[in-house]
């Protein structure tokens, strides 16, 4: 085969590209684990992108008409022509059968195939500002993968958390798969999925914090076991849980089916990321009072768990030496061996007896603790004997590590000692239980039709969006992982309606953190939409399109709604947020949130400093996304409230003066193609002062990661 490609290359490069390509994804198949067709080629149509010389491009059916098939054909820009005054581009198909045609620039679209390089920037389409000095919150209208991309140059290992919410492919038209709809007949169906969900969970690996963080994804029962095995072969040193959140109490009925309540919530935490624990276990605390939920402060020492007899551990089978007038914990004796019967254990304290872990049946147990481990607990006060109101014998108890735990976080209290010694224990009224929340999660707030649905109606006046989450679902699988982070940075690049962004303004408000969110979202129009505006003449790229896409029409004026209190035509939200934090939602949020959408520029106009304005946002995004942006840098250099950019070293001195003047500046960008030149700034800046070079940072960035498309 290598023989054959090598021949074939000499002739036609690009074809022994292509083959070499397939032939690399079919080779790299499991031999067991999940297989799929990874090389299932995925594109995505850019509306809007400038055509130049060199695109690739898909020739649009004539205004009115619905695409075709046929319409698909990927042609290649070779040249420009002008014809009866109309510009026109001169293309050769991609097929390889040599076709040639022409067609006017207005009915062409780009096309980005996912092996190809892209050199992104991002526009300002507004914001709002009612924060201060807190850093900015991103809404990003993009294709997600090419967002995603463009994140690793900003935000590479520094995302605290990732919330998505894909599509979970019910064959419903509920995702599309280069510009068509996935129907539930596809025999690619499944690999179609797996495949454009590999190629974007492998960008958010490297968007992780590898010490700390945590990715989220929901999924229903179509998809949930293939999800789990992507996320096992991509994340396999992570530690990976699934639980069921039950979002629909009335249940979605299903032909000859059980009616699902439910849907699945996988939580993949790296490094050394752990659910915090809270006085909430999110399954039985919506419906039984606070006392119910505390569990036995003291707990028999005898063990009654797994492997509780003396033969699965000989050294924790001891007699407990206990004053028979007051129950007074004086000891332990050496283990006895076996097979030594108790019987002819004799060394007893005068006036103790000794209790043994016997079984209700007769048989020799044992105890919990080794006998020196007792000993410590006992000299604690955390040893103790109640008596067995059946029996009238005494019982010994103690306290487990995690009711210590408890006694130290000041949930449990001491009253002092008894007589005999042991801590007086009960519960604080100060200080609420806190637990680890189970598996599977039974909250009223998660009903996603009551606070997903309704709530998304209340915020725009009526719009509506299929399906949304829950606000409280999401604010709370955030909780469990950045309510330590203040400074968390959470990113959600299947955004739908803006929920997580939403939430996170929740936690912020509710302890006053500088948590900011990357919302990524596209800005399709729903089906039912698109055949009325294509037999309105409309296409994508049209602004009366546009304006009806769900970025748009609901993700931005749902967040701007949010912030503002207000709907999209001024009017105050009615209503009020619930459980964790009651307040009106007219009150909104003290937050700042800036608008921007996705652009694609020439590498070499990037390259020669042309198109500063398009990746000013990026630098400003890498720095934290807080204080005023570097927007012009026609004087040579700038320097902001925490990053500075220098185009010009001629005036290295005043640039590196005004950083020296500004100790919250963290970040420096100096646009150089000399090593020396560089290498001589970096020397001057602060040690604190992070160096980033430009444009080779920027370019090299979408270089490689243009070569990982080829998955």
């Amino acid at each position: 085969m290598n023989d054959l490609l090598r021949q074939l290359r000499m002739e036609n490069p690009g074809l022994a590209d292509d083959l070499q390509r397939e032939y690399d994804a079919l080779a790299d198949r499991r031999s067991f684990g999940l297989n799929f067709e990874r090389h299932v080629p995925e594109a995505v149509e850019l509306p809007g992108r400038k055509v130049r010389k060199g695109d690739k491009v898909r020739v649009l059916p004539p205004r009115g008409q619905a695409r075709k098939k046929d319409n698909d054909r990927l042609w290649r820009v070779i040249s420009f022509s002008t014809q009866d005054g109309v510009r026109h581009a001169d293309l050769i198909a991609l097929d390889n059968d040599g076709d040639e045609t022409s067609a006017a620039v207005d009915d062409l679209v780009v096309v980005a195939e996912f092996r190809d390089p892209i050199y992104p920037g991002l526009v300002s389409t507004g914001k709002v500002e009612r924060g201060g000095d807190k850093p900015f919150h991103a809404v990003i209208n993009a294709e997600n993968y090419h967002a995603l991309q463009t994140l690793l140059f900003t935000n590479r290992g520094k995302v605290d958390c990732i919330y998505i919410d894909p599509p979970y492919n019910t064959g419903a038209k509920d995702w599309k798969y280069n510009n068509d709809y996935v129907e539930s007949d596809d025999l690619y169906r499944h690999s179609k999925w797996l495949a454009f969900m590999e190629r974007r969970l492998l960008l958010a690996k490297d968007l992780l914090n590898p010490d700390d963080s945590v990715l989220i994804v929901t999924i229903d029962e179509k998809e949930y076991l293939r999800l789990g095995l992507l996320l096992e072969q991509i994340f396999p040193d992570a530690n990976i849980q699934m639980i069921s959140d039950v979002i629909s109490p009335g249940g979605a009925s299903r032909t000859s089916e059980f009616t699902r309540v439910n849907e699945f919530v996988f939580f993949v935490m790296i490094g050394g990321a752990v659910p915090i624990k809270t006085d909430n276990d999110m399954l039985l605390t919506d419906y039984r009072p606070p006392e119910k939920n505390r569990s036995a402060i003291w707990n028999s020492l005898r063990r009654r768990g797994a492997g509780p007899l003396r033969t699965d551990s000989p050294s924790k089978f001891y007699p407990v030496f206990v004053r028979a007038a007051d129950g007074a914990v004086l000891g332990a004796g050496e283990p006895l061996p076996l097979p030594l019967d108790r019987s002819e254990y004799a060394a007893v304290p005068q006036g103790c007896i000794a209790i043994w872990p016997t079984m209700p049946d007769g048989r020799d147990g044992r105890w919990e603790l080794n006998r020196a481990s007792f000993h410590e607990r006992l000299g604690q006060g955390y040893v103790r004997t109640s008596r067995d109101a059946k029996t009238n014998t005494f019982i010994v108890q103690y306290l487990r590590n995690a009711e210590m735990e408890r006694v130290a976080s000041g949930e449990l209290v001491s009253e002092g000692r008894s007589e005999q010694g042991w801590h007086i224990l009960s519960y604080s009224d100060q200080v609420a239980r806190t637990l680890y929340a189970k598996t599977v999660w039974n909250r009223t707030s998660h009903d996603a039709g009551t606070h997903g649905s309704r709530m998304v109606k209340s915020l725009l006046g009526g719009r509506r969006f299929p399906f949304p989450k829950s606000l409280y679902s999401v604010e709370d699988s955030l909780r469990f992982f950045i309510s330590p982070k203040p400074d968390a940075l959470v990113l959600d690049f299947f955004a739908g309606s803006g929920t997580t962004a939403h939430a996170v303004m929740r936690l912020n408000k509710q302890d006053g953190g500088l948590r900011r969110s990357i919302t990524v979202t596209n800005n399709e129009v729903a089906n039912a939409e698109q055949k009325t505006l294509i037999k309105q003449g409309l296409r994508p790229g049209d602004p009366e399109w546009e304006q009806w896409g769900i970025c748009d029409y609901i993700t931005k004026p749902r967040i701007r709604a949010a912030v503002e209190g207000k709907d999209p035509d001024g009017k105050p939200l009615k209503g009020d947020y619930r459980f964790t934090d009651e307040f009106p939602l007219a009150e909104g949020f003290m937050e700042n949130v800036e608008f921007f959408t996705l652009t694609y520029e020439a590498p070499l106009r990037v390259a020669s400093n042309r198109e500063f304005e398009k990746i000013a946002a990026l630098l400003w995004l890498r720095a934290g996304s807080r204080g005023r942006r570097i927007d012009d840098i026609s004087k040579g250099w700038d320097v902001a409230d925490v990053y500075g950019v220098i185009s010009d070293l001629d005036q290295a001195e005043p640039f590196l003066k005004g950083i020296a003047e500004n100790d919250d500046v963290a970040m420096a960008f100096i646009v150089t193609d000399e090593d020396r030149l560089f290498e001589s700034m970096v020397a001057a800046l602060p040690d604190h002062v992070e160096p980033v070079r430009l444009y080779e940072s920027y370019l090299r960035n979408f270089e490689i990661e243009a070569g990982r498309g080829t998955r």
